[in-house]
């Protein structure tokens, strides 16, 4: 299958889910989370949900880190050069839906990609080697590249591995895990 295959395949599969469902869905995802081994870390790299596309509620993962007093990084996306800016999430942060009703940060303390030592990835499908298909811009690939060697890279997903291993690109970065309701997926 195609990457333009599965995108077509998994926005149909997601717009097929109940609001209960996909919210029952996300609260699995983030209780599957504290399994893992990297709750050590400082600095959280997390998307903000687009409703709209019926993605995976990041509130319940928002809580947890809050809850463990983390320091939490949103992104602001620029359409001109794909790129994305990213900004620390406080109290006092102004959210706004773009264009894409992505909702982001207006502004806020800007920081660094280096600095990030985790990332929550937004996807749509991913396979059994942690590639990953997202919306096919590139922002998370180029912001990934960006990210030390170490950080850490855990894609989203309300549905289980595509057997079939996806076709690459240079640019393509993979998961270190996938995070499904059902189980954690290490690479």
């Amino acid at each position: 299958m195609t990457k333009s295959e599965l995108r077509k395949k998994y926005k149909a599969l997601r717009k097929s889910l109940s609001i209960d469902q996909a919210d029952d869905f996300s609260l699995a995802i983030a209780n599957q989370l504290l399994q893992l081994d990297i709750w050590d870390k400082s600095f959280y790299h997390i998307f903000l949900s687009i409703e709209e596309q019926k993605e995976i509620n990041t509130e319940y993962i928002l809580n947890i880190l809050a809850g463990k007093d983390k320091n939490i990084v949103i992104s602001k996306s620029n359409f001109k050069n794909l790129s994305l800016t990213h900004y620390l999430l406080t109290d006092s942060t102004r959210i706004k839906k773009n264009y894409y009703n992505i909702p982001e940060p207006i502004d806020g303390i800007e920081i660094n990609s280096s600095q990030v030592e985790v990332v929550f990835v937004p996807l749509l499908a991913f396979d059994k080697t942690g590639n990953r298909v997202g919306y096919g811009k590139g922002f998370y690939d180029r912001f990934l590249s960006e990210c030390k060697p170490e950080t850490i890279k855990i894609g989203l997903s309300f549905f289980e591995v595509e057997e079939e291993v996806f076709e690459t690109d240079d640019n393509d970065i993979s998961l270190d895990y996938c995070v499904t309701p059902n189980r954690v997926y290490q690479f």
